[in-house]
This record gives C-alpha cells, sequence and structure tokens, in this order.
C-alpha cells in the first residue's frame, strides 16, 4: 500500500477512535431501580410508559395524589433515576400533590436512544407533559416540574419553550452545558487543542448550541415562578451557578433557596425544607387545598 493511502487511512482510523471515545465518555450509566414507591410508604400507584420521540419509551410512575389538578413532574438527573426522585416525592405526595416521575431515555427503564444529552432530557420532560394532558384527569390542571441536576437544567429548557407550566424547581443545576461539559473532559489529561475538539463535536452531537440551550439563558424566558435550589457545598456543580443563573435576569430573577452545609445531593437536603417549597408551590398557584 503506498503512502498517499496509508495516510488517509490513518486520518480515518483516528477520527473513527475519536468519535468512538466521545461517544463511549458520554454515554451514562444505567441504573435500574431496585425500589418503587411501596418502598417509601405509597401504596397507590401505576407504572406507565410513555411515548417520546423517535418510538421509544419512557417508563414512569403515576402517583394520584388528593389533587389530580395540582400535578409535579420529577424529572432524575445524569445516571440516575426514578427511584432517586422517591424520598423528596413523598413529602409532596403527603402534602395532597399527584406526581409523575419517569426515566429519562437511556436510564433506568426507559428506552435507549443515542447519547444522553441536555436536549433529550428535555424533549423527556416535555413528552411526559403532553402524555399527562392526554389524560382526562389531568388535562386542565396546574403542572409543577421538578428536576435535579442536568434534569434541572431540563426542566428549565422544557419550560421556556410552553405556557402551560405554573411553577419550576430546579435543584443543582449547572449554568452553562459548555462548561460543565468541560468539567467531565478535564477529568481525563487531554490536549488544550483535542478538548476543544470534543467540545465542539458534543454540540454537534446534541444538534444545538449550547448558548442558546444555557440554563442562564433559557431561565430569562420562562414565564412561570421559578425556585433555585442549591447546596452550599456542592462540589460537582459550584454554588456560584445557581448565583449566576439568578443574576441573568435583573428584571425578573428567579427565587433562590441556598442550602447551608448541603452536597450535590440536595434534593434529599430539601426535604427538612420541604415547608419553603410548599410555600413557594402555593405561591405560584400550585395550592392544592380542596
Amino acid at each position: 500500500m503506498s503512502l498517499l493511502w496509508i495516510v488517509p487511512l490513518l486520518v480515518l482510523l483516528a477520527a473513527g477512535a475519536f468519535v468512538v471515545a466521545v461517544h463511549w465518555g458520554f454515554r451514562a450509566p444505567r441504573h435500574v431501580e431496585t425500589q418503587t414507591p411501596d418502598d417509601v410508604a405509597i401504596p397507590r400507584w401505576e407504572e406507565v410508559w410513555i411515548p417520546t420521540l423517535k418510538g421509544r419509551r419512557l417508563c414512569g410512575w403515576w402517583i394520584p395524589g388528593r389533587r389530580a389538578d395540582r400535578v409535579i413532574l420529577l424529572m432524575h438527573g445524569w445516571g440516575g433515576n426514578m427511584e432517586k426522585m422517591l424520598p423528596i416525592a413523598l413529602p409532596l405526595h403527603m402534602a395532597g400533590y399527584s406526581l409523575l416521575l419517569v426515566d429519562a431515555r437511556n436510564h433506568g427503564r426507559s428506552d435507549s436512544d443515542g447519547v444522553s444529552s441536555l436536549p433529550l432530557f428535555a424533549t423527556d420532560v416535555e413528552s411526559a407533559i403532553d402524555w399527562l394532558r392526554g389524560r382526562e384527569e389531568s388535562r386542565e390542571a396546574r403542572i409543577a416540574l421538578l428536576g435535579h441536576s442536568l434534569g434541572g437544567a431540563a426542566v428549565l429548557l422544557a419550560a421556556s419553550a410552553r405556557d402551560d407550566i405554573s411553577a419550576v424547581v430546579s435543584v443543582a443545576s449547572f449554568a452553562h452545558p459548555e462548561e460543565m461539559t468541560r468539567r467531565y473532559v478535564k477529568r481525563v489529561p487531554l490536549p488544550h487543542l483535542l478538548e476543544g475538539a470534543v467540545l465542539r463535536y458534543a454540540e454537534w452531537a446534541i444538534g444545538d448550541q449550547f448558548d442558546r440551550i444555557a440554563p442562564l439563558t433559557v431561565v430569562c424566558r420562562i414565564r412561570c415562578p421559578v425556585l433555585l435550589v442549591h447546596g452550599e457545598r456542592d462540589a460537582t456543580v459550584p454554588v456560584e451557578d445557581a448565583y449566576r443563573i439568578h443574576d441573568a435576569c435583573p428584571d425578573h430573577p428567579p427565587q433562590l433557596l441556598i442550602i447551608p452545609g448541603a452536597g450535590h445531593n440536595a434534593t434529599r437536603e430539601l426535604i427538612p425544607r420541604v415547608s419553603q417549597l410548599l410555600d413557594f408551590l402555593d405561591r405560584a398557584g400550585m395550592e392544592n387545598k380542596p
């Protein structure tokens, strides 16, 4: 084989290896639930399957509450599943809300579909909202969104594209996906030039620009009240990200709840402060008294 063929072949092989490595590196770990709502003393619930894009399905738990017309949709974070949201689901259910917990694509028991990303998560949130709107009991319901980490960024992105959401609670969201991707990539020593290539390829792979879908951008487009919750000692997403999202909209800033001493799992740390969460939902029009 001549040198004229060897060089292009090596370039092609290197490019292929680069693409495979990036997709492998950004593959979300899949953990299937080992608990159900029964295990946290929620006896009445139903497993549901929700259609999303490309014929894929999301696995969900529908938990009817005292008010069928007051629904909170809960979305987990990267590598998580519905089980991770059960701790905060219990006090919300006890307060009377109906709940829908879902596994994003490539997570829990939902279908697989390419590489997980912020737009993919947000599309799954919207598919779950559409599923709720298609049910007789929740067609006219007031719906609130509550997401953690990547799920927290996803509920902001989903809400920014709709006018039928009453409240959004974003827990431990990053401010900008490019910065979060850089943090992820820095775990592996890469030349600076290659690091930039990974970022640009990731942007191409998700089919959108990081700047356009960034939480500190989309939060200003949300029409309903927003609560940002963040742990003061979050080592995964710095608490400064919450302040930056908050400061991005000086004309109508979201509310901010910083939990002292809490880490990235601020959803669990929110439980002792559930009264503040319920007060926010009440003020947002999600009051659930008969």
